[in-house]
């Protein structure tokens, strides 16, 4: 899948770009919306992300130009602009959806994937950190091409370890967000199941990704 950034900040183009292509995207990146309208033109994209105060040319008016020569490919406008006027330009534009900044970059994720999957062949839904990959649709999990079988219980908690890989989760986090209980701190059935996990996804396998964080909760990351 063939994306471009039409962003004029580095930063932010770093971030996104970074995360998009460990998802597997082919990135191509603007910075302002003269660039952004001429690689539209020279190349075939799956999904475009715009933000409004571009120089030159700003997202709307890119928006415009790119709908009039192209009705399909998804456009998203990502920008720090959230009345609903600015949303309503936005769709008026031509824009497929609005994001509005700041953003977890897995919203981002899940939007650019709802894109694409109209507009073409779905596409598998994997979430990876180093060797290990989670299949949203078939509910699998594999390590180094191997797969780790998981009891109904044990993949609710590794899919939301994946789905907030590098950050640190409380117990509450998981009690209340995983199986919708209210935390008993006299139980450790939430340790015992981490360590089930931990056991399926990291013995034998370097490195270690399932972390435990004294005091705070677990982290699923490299290092």
């Amino acid at each position: 899948m063939k994306l471009l950034i039409v962003e004029d900040e580095e930063r932010l183009v770093s971030f996104i770009r970074k995360g998009m292509m460990a998802e597997g995207y082919e990135v191509d990146v603007a910075y302002d919306g003269r660039i952004g309208l001429s690689i539209f033109r020279r190349e075939t994209f799956d999904i475009i992300i715009l933000d409004v105060n571009l120089p030159h040319i700003n997202g709307f008016e890119l928006c415009k130009l790119i709908r009039a020569e192209n009705e399909t490919v998804p456009i998203l406008i990502l920008t720090a602009l959230d009345s609903l006027a600015d949303k309503s330009d936005g769709f008026n534009a031509g824009a497929d959806d609005y994001l509005a900044k700041p953003f977890e970059f897995q919203e981002l994720l899940l939007r650019v994937r709802a894109l694409t999957r109209r507009n073409g062949p779905k596409q598998k839904q994997i979430l990876r950190l180093a060797d290990l990959e989670l299949n949203l649709d078939t509910k699998t999990v594999s390590r180094a091409g191997t797969r780790i079988d998981l009891t109904t219980r044990e993949y609710a908690l590794m899919e939301y370890l994946m789905l907030n890989k590098g950050k640190t989760i409380t117990r509450v986090d998981i009690s209340e967000r995983v199986w919708s209980l209210n935390f008993d701190t006299n139980t450790n059935v939430i340790d015992v199941y981490i360590s089930y996990l931990r056991k399926k996804i990291d013995k034998g396998f370097s490195p270690k990704l399932l972390h435990t964080i004294v005091g705070t909760g677990y982290a699923l990351r490299e290092g």
